[in-house]
Parts: structure tokens; C-alpha cells; sequence
């Protein structure tokens, strides 16, 4: 039985994609240290995706972009990257593990694991590729614009983020329809 684990980054922030991933693990080349990515370090995030990638039997990210959240809503956007993810895997898995409460419509037998990427591995591999890949397109917007922090704050709602929106207005990449930059948008 192939057992593929999936999870995303990037619900929450205010610009970019939201990333998905899915993995299927080689039962007999274990990865050691995987866990939720939130609770790892960068630096530890980074070394485990190089490991993830070099020993999964199969994995694959995927993304819905900014616009793709504005229009179907964040919720349909994260399981269409999930189903994207999956889509994308060498390996075609027999049952799919997700992350949360929720599952993309599958191919396959799904099953939703609220916390799964704290106590399943597959899960939490893909956890660490979604959110290294999310990390990633942070820095590349960060370099695009610099003005507005992405590389610190990663595109969440924070007080330098908020207060960049109103001193620089709203760039391609911000999510339309997220509250704080609506209320941008909307100031007369």
C-alpha cells in the first residue's frame, strides 16, 4: 500500500500562493526528525527537504496563486493545491493522508487527520516541503519588493506588514479579498 501525506502553507498570509505538498515515504530509508514544520527551525526545515527529496519513494508541490484564493476563496484554493500536489506524484498512491479537518476530492481513498502533521511522517514531510516551497516564494517577492518585509514576515499580518500596505498600497501579489488589504483597496 502507497501512502501519500499531505499538507499546505500559507493560508493565513496576506500575498502570494498558497503551497501544498505530498509525499510518499521509503519504509526502508526512515527520515529522522520530521515534524510540524512550524515547530522546526529554518535551518532544520531546510536540511530535512533536502533529505525528503532525496529519499520519498515520490513527492510533489504544488500551488493555487493569490488570484486563484480571490476568486474560489482560500478553503477551495488549498484543496485544489492539495489535489494538484497529489496529481503531481511519479508514484500513484493507494490512500492519501491530509492535514486538518478537510480533503480535496482524490482518486484515491483519502482520509483528514486534525494535527496529522505533528503525528504522522508522511504528513509532516509534506508539511516541511509546502512550507519551505511557500518560504521560498517569499524571498523571491521579497526581492521584487522589498519595501514591504516578505522576507521577515513571510506575508502574515503583522504590524510592519499592515503598516506597509498603507504607506506603499497593495502590490500584484497580495490577496484581494483577505480583510486588510480589502480595507486598502476600499479606503476612498
Amino acid at each position: 500500500m502507497l501512502v501519500c501525506g499531505v499538507d499546505e502553507a500559507g493560508r493565513g498570509p496576506l500575498v502570494g500562493a498558497v503551497f501544498a505538498a505530498a509525499v510518499i515515504l521509503d519504509p526502508a530509508r526512515p527520515i529522522q526528525g520530521l515534524a510540524d514544520s512550524k515547530k522546526l527551525s529554518e535551518k532544520r526545515r531546510e536540511a530535512l527537504e533536502i533529505e525528503i527529496k532525496e529519499f520519498a519513494l515520490a513527492w510533489a508541490i504544488a500551488s493555487a496563486s493569490a488570484e486563484e484564493i480571490d476568486r474560489l476563496n482560500i478553503l477551495q484554493a488549498t484543496l485544489l493545491a492539495m489535489q494538484r500536489a497529489v496529481s503531481g506524484l511519479t508514484l500513484q498512491p493507494t490512500r492519501a493522508l491530509i492535514d486538518g479537518n478537510r480533503c480535496p476530492k482524490l482518486a484515491m481513498a483519502a482520509q483528514a487527520i486534525v494535527k496529522g502533521d505533528a503525528t504522522v511522517p508522511e504528513i509532516s514531510a509534506a508539511s516541511i516541503l509546502a512550507k519551505t516551497a511557500r518560504d521560498a516564494e517569499m524571498r523571491l517577492l521579497h526581492a521584487r519588493f522589498p519595501q514591504y518585509g516578505f522576507a521577515q514576515h513571510k506575508g502574515y499580518p503583522t504590524l510592519v506588514h499592515i503598516e506597509a500596505l498603507q504607506a506603499h498600497g497593495v502590490c500584484p501579489e497580495h490577496r484581494r479579498s483577505f480583510g486588510p488589504v480589502a480595507r486598502i483597496l476600499n479606503k476612498p
